[in-house]
């Protein structure tokens, strides 16, 4: 679960390219924010993965990600664009654009005609203009200018999966392993764990969430767990032991040495330097 980070005094609203915003703007891993996400993409080819679905990329896209959904980008290449990231926060001026945003949700991209192409280039543009001027009054501006990118959003009519969706039986156990993950109140820390859980052999469940998210479930699995831990060990004054035993750890030195495979540091070293990200 990653959060947006900004400077102090900043309000919580990004805009840049892909560049600008930085790698995870294009992260091929599986991952989910705490905002919210606008991408302008105008070339590049690949796919964008949200919740399952599978999207081709053939520019101009506009796409739409809430808090809480997993996506990634699969096989993607030379991907260029504008990002916009926002908290809930952000949207004081325009409480209403939070229940346009929910329903974009299930339907998250649209591809451009030129006119609404054309369009959203211009409007992106005065959003860069006016994040990068911080002149009097530019965090209303800001609002304003993404109240009418939501708005426009939409309007737009979504675009049918290039890829034809995987079998109904795989593709409901990959979804709800993936949404077994994000819960941390199960105990379930291991592969065979989530299987018995949702009724399914270790075997099978690794067929269908490696179709569905090009990664394996034990990938999957440690990620989890490791988050968590960063988690505990950032907002918590748990013991390293104590961590360790909320995610599944019996031998405390065992957690030690996944926790820096994980993270490239130990928990200690993560806790002293606050590296929560």
């Amino acid at each position: 679960m990653h959060r947006l980070e900004v400077p102090d005094n900043a309000p919580p609203f990004v805009v840049g390219t892909f560049d600008q915003v930085g790698p995870l703007s294009r992260a091929a891993f599986p991952h989910r924010h705490t905002f919210y996400e606008i991408v302008h993409i105008t070339a590049g080819s690949g796919t964008h993965v949200v919740d399952l679905a599978h999207w081709e990329v053939r520019p101009p896209h506009l796409g739409v990600i809430t808090p809480g959904q997993v996506h990634h980008w699969a096989d993607a290449h030379d991907l260029n664009g504008t990002v916009v990231l926002f908290t809930d926060d952000f949207l004081l001026d325009h409480p209403a654009d939070r229940d346009r945003l929910r329903r974009l949700a299930d339907r998250p991209w649209s591809t451009l005609d030129p006119r609404a192409h054309g369009q959203t280039e211009r409007l992106l543009a005065e959003l860069v203009d006016e994040y990068r001027s911080g002149g009097d009054g530019a965090h209303t501006t800001l609002r304003a200018l993404l109240h009418v990118l939501v708005v426009r959003a939409g309007r737009l009519p979504e675009t049918p999966a290039a890829a034809p969706p995987a079998p109904a039986r795989a593709g409901s156990v990959a979804e709800e392993f993936t949404q077994l993950t994000n819960r941390v109140d199960l105990d379930l820390w291991s592969v065979r764990a989530y299987a018995e859980h949702i009724g399914v052999t270790p075997g099978y469940l690794t067929e269908a969430v490696k179709a569905a998210t090009g990664r394996t479930p034990s990938e999957l699995v440690r990620q989890a767990r490791a988050a968590e831990a960063k988690r505990l060990l950032a907002r918590t004054d748990l013991t390293v032991r104590q961590v360790a035993g909320r995610v599944g750890f019996a031998d405390a030195a065992y957690f030690c040495r996944f926790f820096r495979r994980e993270a490239g540091v130990s928990p200690g070293d993560f806790r002293r330097n606050g590296e929560s990200r």
